[in-house]
């Protein structure tokens, strides 16, 4: 008990010491995403080199002269010149060491307190702490990262709650697959490997390997973030440091999947057009619509939610199942949109919709839902009978400071969900059932259905209070800009 207690002391002492020297850096105007960068970086390292010390004495593939000693030999200028040489070094490298310094740069510019960074991560055991404190550890700078919202990292980060719920309703089963096309720091995969990892979900040998090496596969386009969600996930004992990545540095969307899965947790990027960025004649950058060419698509589109929901499908063994969250248009949206949700739902079992709240996700202006659906074999035949919807929307006030989504607020959701038996329901004030006939009698076939009466409009003296009201009249603003944004560019390019 008191070596418990010990290790516990250890480890929040530890914490302590990597936030704090954080908060050093800031004042050198290194932000949380440049810090995790650099501790991701040396942390890996430093692994490397304790898995290559006895018992494990495992062959890193670090080139010599470019490992963890190296840089421990040296301190001020030569040791930040033989940083920046390692970055370079490891970034051409194959497998998972390539991936991880993928066009690494080195953003502390004080060659005193990279040394520094180097001793505080030196001076620690890291292989003896356990997953789960190396994890957290990690998890809070990702947080932290997230909730800055100058960085921009906040749309690659869901809210850890709603992540848990999903998972709690779809429950995994060991040895299958699991994807995430646009994958962020790794919130579902860790969501996922929590779930199969649980206490008394007892998993042999052959499972725990399947699930450290084959389960997880993911996409992420932006090189930073998937170095920090390898890590992510490397530091929760998922993948290999001589291994090959988990996660492609490509755009999912391009081309068909290379392998079907049994099922896709996914939070999709948010804003309505798929574009790339070019440069004019006179040097001004402009956004140019992307529209996805593909022969297994039901509709070509420049919606990038849409394209996602249909490469989603397209990902799906005959059996797999799906979770995705959607933004509200996709929901509502005439044209290609409508024909879509009904190819939707002729081809797959849509049966449940979680329409969420705003004031949860770091992107501001989001009105969202989670889209749950079963893939079912092509037979001509229509796979949805019908749909639940559950209102956690209406009357439901969150922000991200004061009033955050816990899990409790979306065990409700659960329980009508129902994951031991989804097929046995009922029906409650805010979880309810339209048949597939209702729903393709609406104009547009649209999903955008509400019943709950909204209280805040008749009675003033229950309103929220003012910093959730505050934020939900920005939220509602965000999004009829975003809506005008997509409205401007679809004349632009027409």
């Amino acid at each position: 008990m008191a070596a418990s207690l010990n290790t516990r002391m250890n480890t929040s002492t530890l914490v302590q010491k990597v936030w704090n020297f954080c908060h050093t850096l800031r004042d050198d105007g290194v932000g949380y995403g440049d810090y995790l960068e650099q501790l991701t970086y040396l942390l890996f390292l430093k692994l490397a080199h304790e898995y290559a010390q006895e018992p494990y004495n495992r062959d890193t593939h670090i080139p010599k002269g470019f490992d963890w000693s190296s840089l421990t030999s040296k301190v001020g200028e030569p040791l930040e010149a033989h940083y920046l040489a390692t970055l370079h070094k490891l970034g051409n490298e194959p497998g998972m060491l390539g991936a991880i310094f993928f066009k690494a740069q080195n953003k502390i510019q004080d060659p005193a307190k990279l040394s520094r960074l180097v001793q505080l991560i030196d001076a620690e055991s890291w292989i003896s702490l356990d997953a789960d404190t190396k994890g957290d550890l990690y998890e809070g700078l990702l947080q932290k990262n997230a909730e800055d919202t100058k960085s921009g990292a906040g749309q690659y980060f869901t809210p850890r709650a709603l992540i848990e719920a999903m998972v709690a309703c779809v429950r995994p089963e060991p040895m299958k697959t699991i994807a995430d096309p646009a994958c962020g720091t790794g919130g579902f995969f860790l969501g996922a490997y929590n779930w199969l990892t649980r206490p008394g979900a007892k998993l042999d040998k052959r499972q725990k390997e399947f699930l450290r090496d084959q389960t997880f596969h993911g996409n992420e386009i932006v090189p930073n973030t998937r170095r920090m969600c390898l890590m992510n996930l490397f530091l929760h004992n998922i993948g290999e440091l001589d291994g090959e990545p988990s996660v492609e540095r490509s755009d999912a969307l391009i081309s068909e999947p290379k392998r079907k899965v049994d099922y896709v947790l996914a939070n999709p990027p948010f804003g309505k057009k798929s574009s790339m960025t070019i440069t004019n004649e006179e040097g001004e950058e402009d956004k140019e619509a992307l529209t996805y060419e593909r022969q297994d698509f039901w509709e070509t589109t420049s919606n990038k939610q849409l394209n996602f929901l249909q490469h989603i499908v397209s990902m799906l063994k005959v059996d797999g199942k799906a979770a995705v969250v959607l933004p509200d248009n996709v929901l509502f949206e005439g044209g290609a949109g409508e024909k879509i949700r009904r190819k939707l739902l002729e081809n797959c079992d849509v049966h449940t919709i979680l329409r969420l709240p705003t004031g949860i996700f770091y992107a501001q202006g989001v009105k969202a839902n989670v889209v749950f659906f079963d893939a079912k074999p092509k037979n001509g035949q229509i796979h949805t009978k019908g749909m639940w919807f559950y209102d956690l929307r209406t009357n439901k006030h969150f922000t991200l400071k004061t009033r955050t989504l816990k899990l409790d607020d979306l065990q409700d959701f659960i329980t009508c969900y129902n994951p031991e038996n989804r097929h046995e329901r009922i029906a409650t004030e805010r979880f309810k059932f339209f048949s597939y006939e209702e729903l393709m009698a609406r104009d547009k076939a649209s999903l955008d259905i509400f019943w709950l009466k909204d209280d805040s409009l008749n009675n003033l003296d229950d309103l929220p209070p003012p910093d959730v009201l505050q934020q939900e009249i920005i939220d509602h603003l965000e999004a009829a800009l975003a809506s005008f944004r997509d409205v401007a560019i679809g004349l632009r390019s027409n």
